[in-house]
């Protein structure tokens, strides 16, 4: 079987943000795939429906797979990830050899971009190592949240001269000196900073970028730090999920 896969970034959520490439790239899609992560998080994939509904063609088919369950506090996190991909990437490949004809086109629509955080194309990758399927991959960047936060707060991610270190909060505390004079922290549950940030240093947060529900918060880390625990405690239990990222910088 031969197949086309699009993995195209839609940006952090404003619908504004998606750019004219994604918008060409969805034109002629077959089906477009869809992990379903469960009723608290169906405000993602209705908006996923709303790009499609102004962008793709009358004729395109949504067809959504349930996530399998993944252990987010293994004893191995690289294992267990893994063995999460791979379990997706079986799901995947069984619904394109029933959802598409030889030849057919097939995308995802990642939040962001594809090559930050996300594991779309790890999984496409793992497709085109299977014998009995060929896939043409094309990949359509995307607005990060990255870069969304900065432009939400007005602010460049660096000064002069100094690098950007991008990690997650899982990974924080293992940033070596030198590369944490700005830190673009992603994937952060537990609010990292409070335990590795000095109280001086600053810092950029956001949640829900682009959308309704934006939210940001900026300060020494000692002002707002536990402003934004709050914050985000209360969003995640009123929306029953949450997106967010921050920049840290060091006081110097």
């Amino acid at each position: 079987m031969r197949l086309a896969v699009r993995v195209i970034g839609i940006g952090p959520g404003d619908p504004r943000q998606i750019t004219l490439q994604a918008i060409e790239a969805m034109a002629d899609v077959d089906v477009f795939v869809a992990l379903e992560k469960g009723s608290a998080k169906t405000g993602l994939l209705d908006a996923r429906k709303e790009i499609l509904a102004r962008h793709a063609s009358s004729s395109h088919r949504l067809v959504e797979i349930v996530d399998p369950p993944r252990d987010r506090t293994p004893a191995d996190y690289d294992a267990e990830v893994r063995r999460w991909h791979a379990a997706r990437s079986d799901l995947i490949a069984t619904t394109l050899r029933d959802e598409l004809p030889d030849g057919g086109v097939a995308a995802f629509l990642v939040w962001g971009d594809p090559a930050l955080y996300d594991s779309t194309l790890r999984i496409v990758d793992d497709l085109s190592a299977r014998p009995d399927i060929t896939v043409d991959v094309e990949v359509i960047p995307g607005v990060t949240s990255a870069s969304a936060l900065t432009a939400a707060h007005r602010v460049v991610a660096n000064r002069i001269g100094e690098p950007i270190h991008i990690t997650t909060g899982r990974r924080l505390a293992d940033t070596p000196s030198g590369a944490d004079a700005n830190q673009m922290v992603m994937l952060d549950a537990d609010l990292a900073f409070r335990n590795t940030a000095d109280p001086d240093d600053h810092i950029w947060w956001g949640a829900y970028l682009g959308t309704p529900d934006e939210m940001l918060i900026s300060g020494r880390v000692g002002d707002v730090g536990e402003q934004i625990a709050e914050q985000r405690a209360a969003a995640r239990e009123r929306i029953g999920w949450i997106m967010d990222i921050y920049l840290l910088r060091k006081n110097r």
